[in-house]
């Protein structure tokens, strides 16, 4: 099990590492949750070469008035132009990675998972979504739950499910190459043919137990979660109850207030006001 897990989902892959991530290109936030980490791509800024190249051209102009007045109160030339070629620099290099597609890094070492294939990637990101929402109910389970095995538990859920879904990716590339064979004009007893049979059940069967195996990591992680969310519930319902029981003893404890009858009264004299004005107006037409 891996201390630390790091999570990036970018447009063509989903690495899953217990070594940081890097980018190769764009940018990313972090998000961090006990021993998981998730980077998430940020999207491209849209900045062509001309906006950049109008950025820096400002920059470079505020910072050759800023290197004159230096230069005339004795400041070395030499200084505060390499400070502004670095400034340029730099601003240039962000602006050129803001504008670019974010693109993980695949980390060299043991226990990397890498996601190519859409359904598997589809599979993990639910159940990332999913552990966010069992992290988001440990404070209602507080006393009744250790946080730290906890947490290491659920990272090594999202660790072993990575581990699985690129098996069954690698299923999923094989069982396609065996159905692409044709075999129509080759003897059904040719050695070769029984071969790639036997091949074939193999790989359905190595792909139902993979199949398996990530269905009850899933289901597990969905007990879990719908567990805690129905205990939080129950415990926002008892405060509910018992914030109402405070309220509604302490109208009971009040004596009743006396009973004016103010709103009939006002409809009795609202209608004869406007009898009133009725038999005024007959009259004088009258």
């Amino acid at each position: 099990m891996p201390p630390e897990l790091h999570i990036g989902l970018d447009a063509e892959k989903t690495v899953i590492s217990p070594y940081a991530l890097s980018l190769r290109t764009g940018r990313a936030v972090r998000h961090r949750s006990g021993s998981t980490t998730e980077v998430v791509p940020v999207d491209p800024s849209g900045a062509d070469r001309a906006v950049r190249l109008a950025a820096a051209s400002r920059l470079s102009f505020t910072l050759i008035f800023v290197s004159a007045a230096l230069y005339a109160v004795g400041v070395p030339w030499w200084l505060p132009l390499t400070a502004s070629v670095a400034a340029v620099a730099v601003l240039w290099q962000h602006q050129s990675r803001a504008a670019q597609e974010a693109s993980f890094e695949i980390p060299a070492g043991e226990g990397v998972h890498v996601l190519r294939s859409e359904p598997e990637r589809a599979v993990f990101r639910r159940a990332v979504g999913v552990s966010r929402r069992i992290r988001r109910t440990w404070p209602a389970l507080s006393g009744m739950i250790d946080p730290g095995p906890a947490d290491r538990s659920l990272t090594s859920a999202l660790d072993e499910l990575g581990g699985l879904l690129v098996r069954r990716q690698e299923l999923r590339r094989l069982r396609a190459e065996i159905a692409a064979v044709r075999d129509q004009d080759v003897p059904a007893d040719s050695p070769a043919v029984r071969a790639l049979a036997a091949q074939r059940d193999r790989a359905d069967q190595l792909w139902r137990e993979a199949g398996g195996q990530v269905n009850r990591i899933l289901r597990s992680l969905d007990r879990t979660v719908l567990a805690g969310e129905a205990f939080r519930r129950e415990c926002e319902i008892g405060e509910t109850a018992r914030q109402a029981e405070l309220v509604l003893s302490g109208l009971a404890d009040q004596p009743p207030a006396p009973v004016t009858e103010t709103g009939p009264e006002l409809a009795d004299r609202t209608a004869a006001v406007i009898k009133a004005y009725r038999e005024l107006a007959a009259t004088g037409q009258r």
